[in-house]
C-alpha cells in the first residue's frame, strides 16, 4: 500500500484528509496510515487512540503517524504511544514539506524517542492560509468542498478548537472563485464553502471583505455553478450581503446549519457566546421571511457546567421555536485547559439522558419535515444508485439515476428516514 488516512471529526477534517493524502503519496511516503484526528470531545481522541491501538494489531509492518486537531494539542500523549511513529502538526498536515520530512525521518530510522516523533509547529503563529485545490476529485463527484478559512479568533469557555486550529485566516476571494470556477468546470453539480468560523471569513484579508461578499462574487462569476452551499455559520456574524444571497439566488441551496450550542441565556453566557436565544429566534425567524420553507439545522450542546433541568429545557424548546430539521447533539465533553472544565460540571448519567431527548426531539422535527414535502417536487442531486438530496439537503430514495445530475422528482412519501419518489 502507499498512504491510507483515516479521518475523525469534522467535514473540514475529511476534505483536508484529501490533500494530506495528495501531499504525502507526492513524496513517495508508503506503508504509512495517517490518523486526521479530532479534539472537540474526549470521545473522538479516545477513538483515535483505540484505532491507533487495534491498526497497530492488525498490520504491525505499518508506520502510523497522528495528525489533526488532537495531535497540535496533545502532540506528547500521541508521541508517548509506542505504536505511533511520528507526530504532524495541524497546519503542516497540509504541506508536501512535513510528509517530505516525515519519510526522511522513517528511512534515516529516526523516531525512536518520543521527542523525535513530534514536528508540531505553534499554530498561534500560522497567519497566512493558501489555497488547496484538489486536483484528484474523481470528476463528476456530485457534491465537493472547497476551505476558504480556517482557525478562530473566538474563546467559548468548552472548546479547545482554536487551539488546535490557531487564530481565523482566510483564503483570498480571488482564489477562491477561481477554484469553484475549475471545480464546477470539471462537472461538479454542488460546492460547499467549509471552515471551522465560516462567518469570520475575511477580517484578516485586504478589505475585510465578509462571508456574503464572497457569496456573491462566486455565484456572479461562476454562473455555471449549479448548486452552492454553505457549511456550519454563527449566526450573529451574518452580514447584509449574506441575507441577500439567502433571499435572491436559487443557486445557494436554502439549507443553514447553525452555531447555536444553548437556548438558555445564562448558559450561553457561561459558554461566552455572543448571541442571546432570542438573537437565536429572530434570525431563524428572519431567513424564513426572506426564504420560505428554508431548512435549518443547529449545533446544541447537552449537560454544559451549572446546566439545570429548566435552563436544558430552553435548549429543547428551541427545537420548535427556531423549527429546527437537523439537530447535531453534543453531549458536553470536559476539555482540560478550557475555563467550563473549571466550573461546576453536571453529572455524567444526566448529560447523556439530556443529549437523548434532545436527539428524540430532532428525530420528531425531522420526521416532520419529511411529511411535509409529501406532494411537493423537488431539485434532488443524485449522490449514488440509490440516493439523492434535495436543495434542503433532505435524503431521497432513488434508483438507478446517474451520479451528479440534478433531477426533479416529485416526493411522494417517506420511509422514516428518506424521502422516496
Amino acid at each position: 500500500m502507499s498512504v491510507d488516512v483515516i479521518t475523525f471529526g469534522c467535514r473540514l477534517n475529511a476534505f483536508e484528509s484529501e490533500v494530506i493524502a495528495r501531499e504525502a503519496e507526492r513524496v513517495g511516503l508508503s506503508d504509512t496510515v495517517i490518523i486526521n484526528s479530532c479534539a472537540v470531545t474526549n470521545e473522538a481522541v479516545a477513538q483515535a487512540r483505540q484505532s491507533i491501538r487495534r491498526l497497530k494489531r492488525e498490520r504491525p509492518h505499518l508506520r502510523i503517524v497522528v495528525t489533526g486537531c488532537a495531535a497540535q494539542t496533545q502532540a506528547e500523549m500521541f508521541a508517548g504511544m509506542a505504536e505511533v511513529d511520528r507526530v504532524v502538526g495541524n497546519d503542516d498536515k497540509m504541506r508536501g514539506e512535513a510528509w517530505r520530512a516525515a519519510r526522511a525521518a522513517f528511512d534515516a530510522g529516526f523516531g525512536i524517542e518520543a521527542s523525535e516523533k513530534i514536528a508540531v509547529a505553534d499554530i498561534m503563529a500560522v497567519k497566512a492560509m493558501a489555497p488547496h485545490l484538489l486536483d484528484g476529485f474523481k470528476a463528476g463527484l456530485p457534491r465537493v468542498f472547497v476551505q476558504v478559512q480556517n482557525g478562530c479568533d473566538h474563546r467559548c469557555t468548552f472548546c479547545i478548537i482554536p487551539y488546535g486550529r490557531g487564530n481565523s485566516r482566510s483564503v483570498p476571494m480571488g482564489a477562491v472563485v477561481e477554484q469553484v470556477r475549475t471545480l464546477a468546470g470539471r462537472g461538479h453539480a454542488e460546492i460547499v464553502l467549509t471552515g471551522v468560523d465560516l462567518t469570520s471569513y475575511g477580517a484578516d484579508l485586504p478589505g475585510a471583505p465578509k462571508l456574503g461578499q464572497l457569496t456573491k462574487q462566486i455565484l456572479r462569476h461562476v454562473p455555471e455553478l449549479k448548486r452552492l452551499r454553505i457549511s456550519s455559520i454563527d449566526s450573529i456574524e451574518v452580514d447584509r450581503d449574506l441575507l441577500d444571497v439567502i433571499a435572491s439566488d436559487e443557486r445557494l441551496m436554502p439549507h443553514l446549519h447553525l452555531s447555536l450550542q444553548s437556548g438558555d441565556d445564562m448558559i450561553l453566557k457561561r459558554m461566552k457566546r455572543r448571541h442571546s436565544r432570542q438573537d437565536a429566534i429572530e434570525f431563524c425567524a428572519q431567513v424564513r421571511r426572506l426564504r420560505p420553507n428554508i431548512t435549518l439545522g443547529a449545533d446544541i450542546i447537552a449537560g454544559f457546567p451549572t446546566e439545570t433541568e429548566d435552563m436544558f429545557a430552553r435548549s429543547q424548546e428551541l427545537v420548535d421555536e427556531c423549527d429546527l430539521t437537523f439537530l447535531h447533539v453534543f453531549p458536553y465533553s470536559k476539555r482540560p485547559g478550557t475555563p467550563a472544565a473549571r466550573m461546576p460540571q453536571v453529572a455524567g448519567g444526566e448529560i447523556r439522558e439530556r443529549a437523548k431527548r434532545l436527539r428524540d426531539a430532532g428525530e420528531a422535527a425531522l420526521q416532520r419535515r419529511l411529511a411535509s414535502e409529501v406532494g411537493s417536487t423537488r431539485q434532488v442531486l443524485i449522490e449514488s444508485a440509490t440516493q439523492g438530496r434535495t436543495e434542503h439537503f433532505l435524503p431521497v430514495a432513488i434508483s438507478g439515476e446517474k451520479s451528479g445530475a440534478v433531477m426533479a422528482f416529485a416526493i411522494k412519501g417517506h420511509d422514516g428516514a428518506r424521502l422516496t419518489v
